[in-house]
């Protein structure tokens, strides 16, 4: 579909939910929908294949905390392209990027939430981001749950997530839609599961299949068991140790609910899936063995328009894998940029852009650092810690290199930034203690850095070490420790830091190998629209 045909899809679609709503009918059928070809006046008919429901609490750009944010969009459209109906319902925050969403405006609609034994209203929010359709939630409860300039980190983030989960629902099923597939994110929307099976179903709404995907097992949304009653849920039915009760006496677990309820549970990466099945899962690791026939791992991609120095508009020279003048023009600028030394144009230059958090194996960074400087590198490094100490910690670090022209901390999240430190730098550290997929990596090697990086969750599934004998060479594409622990890291810098300096034709390969690999959303969109079929199709033969 080409670029005319696409926007005049997408603003058709907008019109046909808004008569959903006010005529309470399915205006898409059997999922199509018809329009008049200009000029021809001929009927053009696309054929939608399925209609997915996204439901989440973050979506990049409008409304971006990390990485999650990254999928929603990513995958949203990637299975946009394949022919799909994908609509997203998010919280509509305070603090949101409105001037990220186009045609943004209020439907004229009434959509009523149960909660503690209330009804509420809620303002029903819509417009375009990224090409796809979203609809944005805002209660009209006095509580304000998205009007709290932040989108998390307040304290009643379980009353406020368990609110929007219900809302979204009611949506749903208030605006008559034929959804194949409801797709939730994180413990956020944890609670769509039990809600969508034990109380939808009964009113009828029960031919959409639930996923459910964990992007982080750390986080699983606990709460006093009480307190799944504010959006409607049996207490007595659900705090039970085969469906939500914690660990914790006296608790219940969202994540654990929506592992339990949903038709399908997936992870975002292979080596993550099977880590959480063991001391990974933090708690979950029985119930995730007890539900294994319904849990994978899939790779998450990187959404390769936004990330492409052929296109990037960040940088000061656009550059391929054809021609890397423009990377070694792109080291100069950032070299001027943050002034470091630059008499040296070939003096290897180490990136890093992480939160730092301890998942983030913070003292490996640390090591980093200092080995960088050992090897007579440069190092820059983008990113804060919402951990006081551990800002304060890098603060000192920054500190102490002030004076070093080859080190630089920037202790901030900057995007522009990172698009150039991405192009400038020759290596990428990735040092994490656990990560369940990672996107640096990904985003790196597209940009001609070579990532240096642990052997956990998804670096393990996308990052193969360049001197393993045991592996085809063209599958070879950065440097790779195993233990979490210095000697580790400084063995897999020193090996990057020789190949570098020693064969730079060798070195010149590797760069141009890895800035060809797909980590499109492409693949892992068509492993979800797999796992979908089976789940309608299985749906369908019950029906």
């Amino acid at each position: 579909m080409d670029g005319y045909w696409r926007r005049k899809y997408l603003t058709m679609t907008q019109v046909c939910c808004e008569k959903w709503f006010r005529k309470g009918t399915v205006v898409f059928g059997k999922h199509t929908c018809h329009t008049e070809v200009p000029k021809t006046g001929k009927l053009w008919t696309t054929y939608l294949r399925w209609h997915y429901q996204e439901l989440a609490a973050e979506m990049a750009p409008v409304a971006k905390v990390g990485g999650l944010a990254d999928v929603i969009s990513g995958l949203g459209k990637a299975l946009q392209k394949k022919g799909h109906l994908v609509e997203i319902i998010l919280p509509k925050y305070d603090c949101m990027q409105v001037d990220q969403v186009s045609n943004l405006r209020v439907l004229d609609v009434l959509v009523q939430s149960y909660f503690e034994g209330n009804m509420f209203n809620n303002k029903i929010w819509t417009g375009t981001v990224e090409g796809l359709p979203v609809y944005f939630i805002e209660p009209q409860h006095p509580a304000m749950f998205f009007s709290r300039a932040q989108y998390y980190g307040e304290h009643d983030d379980f009353k406020r997530f368990s609110y929007f989960s219900r809302a979204a629902l009611e949506l749903l099923y208030q605006s008559g839609k034929k959804v194949d597939i409801i797709h939730c994110h994180d413990w956020q929307t944890a609670f769509v599961a039990p809600l969508y099976w034990d109380v939808y179903a009964n009113l009828g709404f029960n031919s959409a299949r639930i996923c459910f995907t964990c992007h982080n097992f750390e986080y699983q949304g606990t709460a006093p068991a009480r307190d799944l009653a504010w959006c409607g849920l049996d207490v007595e039915h659900l705090d039970r140790p085969d469906r939500m009760r914690d660990n914790s006496h006296g608790r219940i677990n969202a994540v654990k609910g929506a592992v339990v309820y949903s038709n399908i549970v997936t992870t975002v990466s292979p080596t993550y899936a099977l880590e959480v099945r063991s001391e990974g899962g933090r708690g979950l690791q029985d119930t995730l063995k007890v539900h294994s026939r319904k849990f994978l791992g899939i790779l998450n991609g990187i959404d390769t328009d936004t990330w492409n120095p052929s296109t990037d508009r960040y940088l000061k020279v656009q550059y391929n894998a054809k021609d890397l003048q423009g990377k070694a023009a792109n080291k100069a600028a950032l070299r001027e940029q943050l002034n470091l030394a630059s008499a040296y144009p070939s003096q290897p230059l180490v990136g890093c852009i992480t939160r730092l958090v301890a998942q983030k194996g913070v003292h490996l960074i640390r090591h980093a650092i200092y080995k960088t400087a050992e090897l007579g590198g440069q190092f820059v490094l983008l990113g804060s810690s919402p951990v006081p100490e551990i800002q304060r910690e890098f603060e000192g670090i920054a500190d102490h290199f002030q004076n070093n022209n080859n080190i630089r901390l920037i202790l901030k999240y900057d995007d522009a930034l990172s698009h150039c430190i991405y192009a400038a730098s020759d290596m990428f550290i990735v040092p994490s203690i656990f990560e369940p997929c990672g996107l640096t990596q990904m985003i790196a090697m597209r940009y001609g850095s070579v990532p240096i990086v642990r052997k956990t969750g998804g670096l393990n599934d996308s990052v193969f070490d360049f001197d393993d004998e045991t592996i085809p060479m063209e599958v070879r594409n950065g440097f790779t420790f195993v233990k979490a622990d210095e000697q580790g890291l400084s063995s897999a810098m020193e090996r990057a830091f020789n190949c570098y300096t020693r064969k730079p034709e060798v070195w010149k390969q590797l760069v141009q190998k890895d800035m060809t690999i797909d980590f499109s959303w492409d693949t892992s969109a068509s492993q979800y629209e797999d796992i979908y079929q089976k789940a309608v199709a299985r749906a369908r033969a019950v029906a």
